[in-house]
Order: structure tokens, then C-alpha cells, then sequence
């Protein structure tokens, strides 16, 4: 009796199949709603990042470039061949729909990342919920993805950014986690010990120290977003990835190519930036501290030497009144 019961098939797929419909039925308000609003806001930005003449672009982003890197040639040198090389190939508006895709891919999976993250380190029992449901984002395969996103938005850029938001979520949650864990306990101690409450601690200790961790957390979503553009291209999603499509379907070599390595270049660039921002944003902190200490240090130079000044005044007076 046993064997039988082991080797029956469990209707696995039936009951997902089901809960799908129902949600999509019973929500159909809801994720139609979203559709829309999505789809106005997507194609907003990218008309408007069109509108704007591309030499325009290239001059911000590359001046861009020269300063967060502290004035180096390098980003800026990069920034302007490559998007050159993109201009010139025609695949400018293609380039500013998959920006705008990862853009706002990035921004909701940090938006919802961050908090997770933060409840994750501050509850044990958070942790060991949130962190299987992490696992099973980050394995499951990315196409799988596509199948809910299109059941329930249909097809278009919508679906393509919950299937990205999906796929690139886990990173941040999972970095900001960690760096908020990592704060050293003396400290933690010390801000509890001066009584701050538990917003104090979180804002003016956990997320400063834990901010290199969390941006690096952060940099990997925006990759992850950027890599789901090939697959949501299958589900209508506009942008570089449907040339890549196109042509792996067509096997055309060089098309798929030059549509690859315009990803490329626009991956190399957000990475860079990211990076570079990250730096910069360590380097004002320590610049800050660096002021604190020196206007610290005035303070009490001025205190010590006022009192020198009281206690030499105070025996001449004391001498001259004996």
C-alpha cells in the first residue's frame, strides 16, 4: 500500500494552474489597474528620454562620468564611444526603453527590497521566513517567471517588470540583511546605552554602516534587472533584448551581436556609475566625520586654552590682591 501512495503523481501542477486562475480572476481589477498605470508611466519615460536629442544624452552622461569618477577619462571615454557606437547603429530608441525597463525594475525591487531586508535583520523569525522564499526566487529559472507575468498582466513592458522584480529582488534583500547584522555589537550597545530609540539606531547607525553593503546589494539588482531583458522580450517587452530575439529566431549573427553588445555597454556604464556613486557617497561620509573631528578638536583646544587663561588670570589676580 505504501509503494502505491509514494508512486501516485501529485497534482502539483493542477493546483498551481489553479491558484493562478483564481488569482487572476479575482484580482483582475487590481492587476488591470496596474497594467494600465504601468504602461502610461513606461511609455512616459521612454518617450520623453527619446524626446530629448541623443547628443544631449551622451554630452550628461558623459559629463556625468568625468566628475563621479574623480575626473578620470576612463568611465567618460567609455561612455561616449559605446553610446556613440549605439547611435550609430540605430538603436537608440531600443537603447532607451531597456534603460527605461531596468530603471524602474531597480527602483521597485529597491523600494520593497530595503524594508524586507531591514525587517529580516532585526527579527530572527523574519529571517527564517523571508530566506527560503529568497532561495526559491534566485533558482527557479528566470523563464518560469513569464508564464504568471503574462497570466496575469498579459503581454507588454508590465509583465516584463514583475518578472524582473521577481528575478532581481533577492540581492538586495539579502545584502541589506547582512550589513545591518554586521554592525559591531559595541556600537549597538553604546546607541541603546544613550537610550536611542529604535528608529535612532536604524537611521543614524544601521543604515551608515551597513550602506556599502546595501549599495553593493543594490548594484547586483540592477544587473539582475538588466539581464532579464533578453526574456522579457518574448513576452512583448520592447527594447534591446527583442532584437537579440529576433534574431537568435532568424539566426542573424551579426544583428544579435551588435544588439548584445549595446547591452553590454549599457551594463558596463550603470555598473561604473553605481560604483562610483557608491565611492563618492563613502568618501562625503568620511569627509563629514573628518570635519567633526577637526571642529571637535578646535572646540576643546579653545576649551583648554580658555582655561589656562582663566586659572594664569585668576592667580595674577590672586598675587596682585595679596
Amino acid at each position: 500500500m505504501l509503494p502505491n501512495m509514494l508512486l501516485q503523481q501529485l497534482p502539483v501542477a493542477d493546483w498551481v494552474e489553479s491558484i493562478t486562475n483564481w488569482l487572476t480572476n479575482t484580482l483582475s481589477g487590481l492587476f488591470g489597474f496596474i497594467q494600465t498605470v504601468g504602461q502610461g508611466l513606461m511609455d512616459w519615460m521612454t518617450n520623453y528620454l527619446t524626446w530629448i536629442n541623443p547628443f544631449v544624452m551622451i554630452a550628461i552622461v558623459v559629463i556625468g562620468a568625468f566628475f563621479i569618477s574623480g575626473r578620470k577619462l576612463g568611465l567618460a571615454t567609455f561612455s561616449l564611444i559605446g553610446l556613440l557606437f549605439v547611435l550609430n547603429q540605430d538603436l537608440w530608441s531600443d537603447l532607451m526603453s531597456t534603460f527605461t525597463l531596468v530603471l524602474i525594475s531597480s527602483l521597485v525591487s529597491v523600494v520593497i527590497g530595503v524594508p524586507l531586508g531591514i525587517w529580516s535583520s532585526k527579527s530572527d523569525r523574519a529571517q527564517a521566513v523571508i530566506t527560503p522564499i529568497l532561495d526559491f526566487m534566485q533558482t527557479m529559472p528566470g523563464f518560469v517567471y513569464l508564464i504568471p507575468a503574462v497570466a496575469f498582466f498579459g503581454i507588454g513592458v508590465v509583465p516584463g517588470v514583475f518578472s524582473s522584480v521577481i528575478f532581481a529582488l533577492p540581492p538586495t534583500v539579502r545584502m541589506t540583511n547582512l550589513g545591518i547584522r554586521q554592525v559591531p555589537e559595541e556600537l549597538v550597545e553604546a546607541a541603546e546605552s544613550f537610550g536611542s530609540t529604535g528608529s535612532q539606531r536604524l537611521f543614524k547607525l544601521d543604515l551608515p554602516l551597513a550602506k556599502n553593503t546595501i549599495m553593493a546589494g543594490i548594484n547586483q539588482t540592477i544587473m539582475l534587472s538588466l539581464s532579464m531583458v533578453v526574456m522579457s522580450s518574448m513576452i512583448g517587452a520592447p527594447g534591446l533584448g527583442r532584437g537579440v530575439l529576433s534574431a537568435v529566431q532568424r539566426a542573424q549573427v551579426g544583428t544579435g551581436f551588435v544588439n548584445g553588445i549595446s547591452l553590454v555597454i549599457l551594463a558596463i556604464i550603470i555598473d561604473r556609475y553605481t560604483q562610483n556613486i557608491n565611492r563618492l557617497m563613502s568618501a562625503e561620509s568620511k569627509a563629514i566625520d573628518k570635519d567633526a573631528k577637526l571642529k571637535q578638536m578646535k572646540v576643546r583646544r579653545g576649551v583648554l586654552i580658555g582655561s589656562i587663561v582663566v586659572i594664569v588670570v585668576s592667580a595674577i589676580v590672586q598675587a596682585v590682591m595679596g
